[in-house]
This record gives C-alpha cells, structure tokens and sequence, in this order.
C-alpha cells in the first residue's frame, strides 16, 4: 500500500508544490494544504475580520486557516507522515490536534530561527524530526541539517550572451544599501543589470529609506521598484535574461537560500556575502564571488570568465528528487 504523505506550508512563492509533484511521480498519494492560498468566503467575512484585527487584536483569518487545516487532514485520515514547513506559522494547539492525523509528524525551517523562532513548539516536542536549511541553527538546536533544492529541470548554457551581466529579485529591505552599492559599481564598470524590488507597500519603504539615507546613499536611478509579486516561471524567465545571479542574504543567516539552487539549475554564475557556501562540494570560486556585505567590491575578473558546469554527482545531491528521498526517507 502507498504511503499517505500531506505537505502543509504557506506556499507565498510557490517552491513547496515541486515537493508535491515530485512524490506524485513516486507514484505516493501526496496532497498539499497550502494555507497562502486560503481566502476570505465572502466580503462580509473580510470586513468582520478587519474589524477583529483593530479592536480585538484577533485575526479570525489565521484561526479559520488552521481549521481548515484539521478539516482537510479529517477528510484524509490518518497519515504515515505530515511535513509542516516553517511552522511558526501555526499554534500549538493545532499543532497538537494535527499530529494526531499522522504516525510520524516532520517539519522543515527554511528561515533562520533568528526571523521566524520557534521555541514554544520545540518545548512540546511535537515533532518526530526537525530539518533546518541553516547550519549555525540545526548545530545549536540538534537538527537535521537540509538544504533548499534544486526545483527544475537544468537549463542549457546559452550559445549568446544575454541582455544583463547581472541581476537580482529581492525584497525591499535591510539588503538594500547593499544592493544599492553594488548596483553603482557595475554602473560605473558599464555592465548592464536588472535590479528589482518588490514590497506590498514599495511607496511607503522607499520614503522610509530616503528619509534615513545619507547623501553617499541616494538610489541608483536604474534600480526598478514594484508592488506586484514576482511569480517563480516569470523568476526563471527574468534569471536567463543575465549571466550573474546576486544573493545577499538575511542577517545572521548561515543556510542557503533558494537562489543559490536556482543559479546551480539555471548554470548561472553567483555573487553572494554567505560565507558558508564555501563548505559544499560545489563551490567552485571561479563560478561563485563572496563579498563583504560592509563593503562589497565586484571583480571585473569574475564577471569575465566563463561558468564551470558542476559535475553531475555533485549537481545530484540538490536536486528536489534527491531531497524529498531524503526527508521522506524513500
């Protein structure tokens, strides 16, 4: 008999469907509750729950998402596993209620604790096993370190060149002078980039920043700014329009974030300031550049020479086949 499996996550970028579609290749009856898709039933219910947020400082959304969570899992039965990701998003008490729909209850942190801790539901030891994508917390906490993945097929190295040297898709936030710095560098080195920045509320961050800014700190004018967010196949589309992927990560965040996976998939060469890259099998120094963040300085050299493809056994490991084997232990 197939093994039940049920992916509950708040899907806003749309990675965690790979997981899905890839133990539904293995041939294992896997659904997914993705709690970023959950809506209002009707306008009457948003008014009531805006009302509930002001003045009772209760949002009823997050209450009915979690009981959407127990309704669909009752539907289902009972399961061989349920992998939670991130799941500082849920209460205890329905984590609690969840774990009695399955035999073996896993969760995955692909933030760092210091954004998104989860104390409260470590002291319940809920969890059968906890994966973390970030070294320094899986060390601390006695997790199961694992990585991102790698969520397509790999994409050939284009014949020619293409129409930027560099680009990132970031959010508008404390990474952004860091950008900003960057950004007059290849400016000034004449390399075409595609910067942007994407916030539900661009209007107000950008006003925030320059109101703090000092004058050595104005924004380049060829930055692009926008509300609407950036789905992961217009993401790929935007990735093979350059040759150089920029990540500069989160503070105090030692995990890999999903953009240097999706520069190994793309054979797109990287820029980033974590460290720690330098500790796996892949990195190759001639297709990755760190920098210091305080004061990162592009190289003219790196930017120049051409990218090493990544052996296939290597290339293997980060694959989303490879990681679902290895969290669902197939």
């Amino acid at each position: 008999m197939n093994k039940k499996i049920c992916l509950i996550s708040f899907d806003n970028w749309q990675y965690d469907k790979y997981i899905i579609k890839s133990l539904q290749h293995k041939n294992i009856d896997a659904y997914h509750i993705n709690l970023g898709s959950y809506k209002h039933a009707n306008l009457l219910s948003r008014v009531i729950n805006s009302f509930s947020k002001i003045f009772l400082r209760i949002n009823l959304k997050t209450k009915k998402k979690q009981e959407h969570i127990l309704a669909e899992l009752q539907k289902n039965g009972m399961h061989d596993i349920i992998l939670v990701i991130n799941p500082d998003v849920i209460e205890l008490a329905y984590h609690q209620q969840i774990k009695q729909h399955t035999k073996k209850y896993i969760a995955y942190l692909y933030d760092s604790l210091h954004r998104c801790p989860v104390d409260h539901l470590l002291k319940a030891d809920l969890f059968d096993e906890i994966y973390s994508f970030d070294e320094e917390d899986a060390k601390a906490n006695n997790f199961t370190k694992m990585n991102n993945y790698i969520y397509f097929d790999k994409q050939e190295i284009p014949a020619e060149k293409p129409k930027y040297k560099a680009i990132t898709v970031s959010s508008f936030d404390k990474r952004f002078p860091v950008y900003n710095a960057i950004a007059n560098q290849l400016e000034k080195m004449q390399y075409p980039f595609n910067f942007i920045f994407v916030s539900h509320n661009m209007r107000f961050k950008k006003l925030k920043f320059n109101s703090k800014a000092a004058a050595d700190l104005k924004t380049n004018k060829l930055l692009k700014f926008q509300s609407k967010k950036i789905r992961l196949k217009q993401l790929l589309k935007l990735y093979a329009e350059a040759e150089v992927i920029f990540d500069i990560v989160q503070n105090r965040q030692t995990g890999l974030s999903f953009r240097v996976f999706e520069a190994m998939g793309m054979q797109k060469k990287l820029i980033t300031d974590n460290k720690s890259i330098t500790k796996y099998p892949f990195y190759n120094p001639q297709n990755i550049l760190i920098v210091d963040r305080d004061n990162p300085v592009i190289e003219k050299d790196f930017l120049e020479t051409p990218y090493q493809p990544i052996p296939y056994e290597i290339y293997n490991q980060y694959t989303i086949d490879t990681w679902v084997n290895k969290i669902f232990k197939l």
